[in-house]
């Protein structure tokens, strides 16, 4: 290990990286309710010497974009870039600020919206998606700065808004000009590498049937019936799809592809046989698959199934594609930020790094179609607990991704 890394990583300011973590707990940042958090950020880059671009999002001038997607009728949005350093070479880290909401919160154990440090894990609405990721990029630059070592390019650091629902933000800032050599987006990982990363599309299915009392069901048609065996259907194309691909970077899941119901409303009174029923779900998009052919196979497929059933035959189900819609993103495993990340991992934490792809969706597949940037996956946190209660992450998992975070930097730009 050369005498700058050894310096960076003992630079590591993990008090005050968990001090950052807990304002922005406590800061809401649900879905259109970012502004006030992405401030907070701003004033964090500005502390650290950043050149800070901070505008109003524009959604009428971005919404007619191919990658556009949003679900949330926002009506205001800040994007946030800074930028730091000097030199042609350019790295970006990308973070989106938005959470979910925490929900019921009498299953959480403490106050979603506080910080709470127990057995070593930081609990809070956030902390993996993807706060915890944001607080790990920021020190890993401010321990290359504490380090006084000199970079030999430009690190831009953008944090988002908009990524649960679609990745408005992200693409903002690539449709600002904001693109670079090698891109890192800090999402739950658990210090994974992700050089691939799965797409998703949001859809909405309705099913007709035909009601009646239930004193006479039989003379009726149940929707609710209907919807089973297109079920049933569905699970069979969701086996099939994933049954074609044979990327290593998957190798340990069945299903890295899911086809997924979420929601099913049908039915307006115990006596009557439901007229109606509207489902609505998500496909996954596997790598090097379209959107477009994604959503052309499961369309011919449920034209398919009506066409085994003598009343579906009649009254097809009604697909429509609405909410997000996200491409899913490659990057070769030889790639330079691949493999600098790889020995960063292994010089940080004394482990050898694993690559594994993302099933879940994110702003990466925007940082490489639209910024053309190479972005890789690599954060702290298990997407596992990211949206349900008790959300949290490892300590010493925070730490290890901001070393890793420092050295990449570091090898990557080059420095004196």
């Amino acid at each position: 290990m050369e005498e700058a890394e050894r310096l960076v990583l003992e630079k590591i300011d993990k008090e005050n990286m968990l001090n950052f973590i807990e304002e922005l707990v406590k800061t809401p940042s649900y879905g259109g309710r970012e502004s006030e958090a992405q401030n907070l950020v701003a004033s964090k880059l500005e502390e650290l010497g950043f050149t800070v671009d901070k505008w109003e999002i524009d959604f009428n001038k971005i919404k007619n974009h191919p990658e556009f997607s949003m679900s949330l009728d926002r009506q205001e949005g800040l994007g946030l870039v800074g930028t730091i350093g000097e030199g042609d070479k350019r790295i970006i880290l990308c973070g989106h600020v938005d959470t979910v909401a925490p929900g019921e919160k009498e299953h959480w154990n403490s106050p979603p919206l506080e910080l709470v440090i127990q057995d070593n894990r930081v609990f809070g609405r956030g902390v993996a998606d993807m706060k915890g990721g944001i607080a790990c990029g920021l020190y890993a630059i401010k321990a290359i700065q504490d380090s006084g070592v000199k970079l030999n390019g430009k690190v831009i650091f953008a944090s988002v808004i908009g990524e649960e629902d679609g990745g408005c933000g992200a693409l903002a800032t690539c449709l600002r000009g904001y693109s670079a050599d090698a891109g890192i987006i800090m999402e739950p990982s658990e210090a994974k590498i992700a050089p691939d990363v799965a797409g998703a599309i949001s859809w909405k299915m309705t099913i007709e049937g035909r009601a009646t009392h239930a004193c006479v069901r039989e003379e009726g048609v149940s929707a609710i019936e209907k919807f089973l065996f297109v079920y049933n259907s569905l699970k069979e194309l969701e086996k099939a799809r994933n049954n074609v691909s044979s990327n290593d970077l998957y190798s340990k899941y069945s299903t890295p592809f899911a086809l997924n119901v979420g929601t099913i409303t049908g039915g307006d009174w115990p006596g009557t046989v439901p007229g109606k029923v509207t489902i609505e779900g998500r496909l996954g998009v596997s790598i090097g698959e379209t959107q477009e052919d994604a959503r052309k196979e499961m369309e011919e497929h449920i034209k398919k199934t009506a066409e085994k059933d003598p009343w579906l035959r009649e009254h097809p189900p009604k697909i429509e594609w609405v909410g997000y819609s996200f491409a899913p993103s490659s990057v070769p495993v030889d790639h330079l930020i691949v493999k600098i990340l790889e020995d960063s991992f292994r010089k940080a934490t004394g482990k050898e790094p694993t690559l594994e792809g993302m099933t879940y969706a994110s702003d990466a597949r925007l940082l490489v179609n639209v910024g053309k940037t190479p972005t890789v996956v690599f954060g702290p946190g298990n997407v596992r607990n990211a949206h349900g209660p008790n959300e949290y992450v490892n300590v010493d998992e925070l730490v290890e991704v901001a070393q890793t975070l420092a050295l990449t930097i570091l090898n990557f730009l080059g420095y004196e």
